[in-house]
């Protein structure tokens, strides 16, 4: 079965780097490895110092990347929202785009790009072509709206198919009674196969349960050693427990190591970094806290990638 790794964190943190990473040492250690970002900010072609896009591409041996645009995904959700619509003017209701836009924003339109995210990551979980999937996540509060979604996606689509199958039936009705038996042999029924709300409900369910699948997905989270950062991961990762998705890593990203010691700001900050990673191992007890040194500049390429690699291990 394919195994997951997610990493998460505010924004800025080097989650893309970590992704990147990780994919390059599983892949090393002959694991087909897709790595996937999300992300809106698109860094993982940078990483690799080659373009990519919507579909999977051989970076390196055993190793593939992709970068999804959550917006073009997402038009998809709008476009069931808009058939539903129709299935209601259909039945008498009068509906104009507004209307949809106030009456289902709650549901597919709003929220798109998070049901992108996770209807890609179904789609590529159940692909059976990779050992390992690598996921780049989007900052901190889109991860978290991202756990809610399949359960708040489920039960908002249950009632959506539920008064769509009542409208339905309105509108055969009608049509039955206007049509007469041209209505069975004239193609009026409407035919349930590829219902597209029936569909992304399954997936939303799927990607529920393989979120919390603690045999097949594992949640890393990356901070920096500052107050705000520590205090935030750590409300992330009590999220993350509650939601029942499972967190065993932490990945303290840019923590000095190596300084000028006739450099007295830089003694400084050394001795603060390292007060930091003493209170990260006491509020993460439990987990496998990993440092990465701090860099001068982004991290692009594969050998800087294998540095990190190293450090973080598979």
């Amino acid at each position: 079965m394919t195994q997951f790794v997610l990493y998460g964190g505010k924004g800025g943190v080097g989650k893309t780097t970590c992704a990147a990473a990780t994919g390059l040492s599983l892949a090393e250690s002959g694991h087909e490895t897709l790595v996937l970002s999300t992300d809106p900010a698109h860094s993982l072609s940078d990483s690799f110092e080659t373009d990519l896009g919507g579909e999977p591409r051989e970076v390196r041996p055993r190793l593939w990347a992709a970068e999804i645009d959550p917006d073009e995904r997402a038009e998809q959700y709008r476009e069931l929202a808009s058939g539903l619509a129709a299935d209601l003017r259909s039945a008498g209701l009068q509906l104009d785009d507004e209307d949809v836009e106030e009456v289902f924003g709650a549901g597919v339109p709003a929220g798109g790009d998070e049901v992108a995210a996770l209807d890609v990551f179904v789609e590529f979980a159940d692909s059976e072509r990779w050992e390992y999937v690598v996921l780049d996540t989007a900052p901190t509060g889109h991860t978290l709206r991202l756990l809610d979604l399949p359960d708040v996606m489920s039960a908002t689509l249950k009632k959506t198919l539920s008064v769509r199958g009542q409208v339905q039936r309105l509108a055969d009705s009608a049509k039955r009674m206007t049509m007469g038996p041209a209505y069975y042999f004239g193609g009026g029924r409407r035919s349930e196969e590829g219902d597209g709300f029936a569909d992304l409900k399954a997936r939303m369910e799927r990607a529920r349960d393989l979120l919390k699948d603690p045999d097949r997905t594992e949640f890393r989270v990356v901070l920096l050693p500052e107050t705000m950062a520590i205090s935030e991961s750590e409300r992330l990762v009590e999220r993350l427990d509650e939601a029942g998705l499972p967190v065993r890593t932490a990945v303290v990203n840019r923590v000095l190591e190596e300084i000028d010691e006739d450099c007295e700001r830089c003694r400084t900050r050394q001795d603060l970094h390292e007060q930091r990673l003493a209170e990260i191992d006491e509020r993460f007890a439990g987990l496998d806290v990993r440092t990465l040194p701090d860099r001068v500049g982004e991290v692009h390429g594969i050998e800087s990638l294998e540095a990190i690699a190293k450090r973080l291990g598979v």
